[in-house]
């Protein structure tokens, strides 16, 4: 059976079929395509407290983009150019996050979810780019609305992502205006594109990856939703560590 790999889904108001702006759990559908092209079956995990123990059942876990995250979760106050908060779906996520990193499930986060794994582990985030780096750069990583615009980043000698994407340039599609501030200290930065964070991944231990781009708008590369296929192939063969008991 090829493994199963978790996305996180959003919820969201939306107008469809004969319905007129109800309440919707939605994905956009790059990401399952992306999944099953590299060889996994998604599973689209429900934004709510039923998420984590709806982790637990896949081999990997994908946490997609999506909306800013609240900034109450890394400690700060919320700032002018905030996303309205989803409550409920920063909460399911960062615990789906959290206990698949507990279990040595693979972890792949896209945009919000590369922010997100940072936060889930104590890192913190820049609010608005515009506020932290030059406006052209900022511009360059947010081009308008559904816009996913190239950009050049640089990985890190030896990293996972350095083995996926290459050591030299490399090319990425974009659309935040949000990006780690300070890493969490169980992961290290592996790709930049000037000062922005681009990739971050752990240190040691589970295999967690987290990048700033949009991998499922680029249809014809599947390297990291390969990779995270493969890490989810090899856990599922491997088995699931044993569960730690108290006393």
């Amino acid at each position: 059976m090829r493994p199963l790999i978790g996305l996180t889904a959003y919820t969201e108001r939306a107008t469809y079929w004969i319905v007129d702006e109800e309440e919707t759990v939605l994905l956009p559908r790059g990401y399952l395509d992306m999944v099953s092209a590299a060889g996994g079956i998604p599973v689209l995990l429900p934004p709510t407290a039923d998420a984590p123990d709806a982790a637990v059942s896949c081999d990997g876990l994908l946490v997609t983009g999506g909306p800013d995250i609240g900034a109450g979760r890394y400690g700060a106050a919320p700032g002018p150019h905030d996303d309205d908060p989803r409550t409920e779906r920063d909460a399911a996520d960062l615990a789906a996050v959290r206990r698949a990193m507990e279990l040595g499930i693979p972890v792949l986060g896209v945009c919000r979810g590369h922010q997100l794994l940072n936060v889930a582990l104590g890192g913190t985030l820049h609010q608005h780019l515009p506020d932290v780096v030059a406006p052209e750069v900022a511009a360059a990583h947010s081009a308008g609305p559904g816009t996913y615009a190239p950009v050049g980043i640089t990985t890190e000698p030896g990293s996972r992502i350095g083995e996926l994407l290459g050591s030299g340039p490399v090319t990425v599609r974009c659309h935040h205006h949000q990006s780690i501030d300070r890493v969490a200290d169980g992961l290290r930065v592996t790709a930049r594109a000037g000062d922005v964070v681009e990739a971050v991944e752990a240190r040691s231990g589970a295999w967690a990856i987290g990048v700033q781009s949009h991998p499922e708008r680029s249809p014809d590369d599947l390297r990291l939703a390969r990779a995270l296929v493969d890490a989810a192939r090899e856990r599922r063969a491997a088995g699931p560590p044993p569960v730690r008991r108290a006393g």
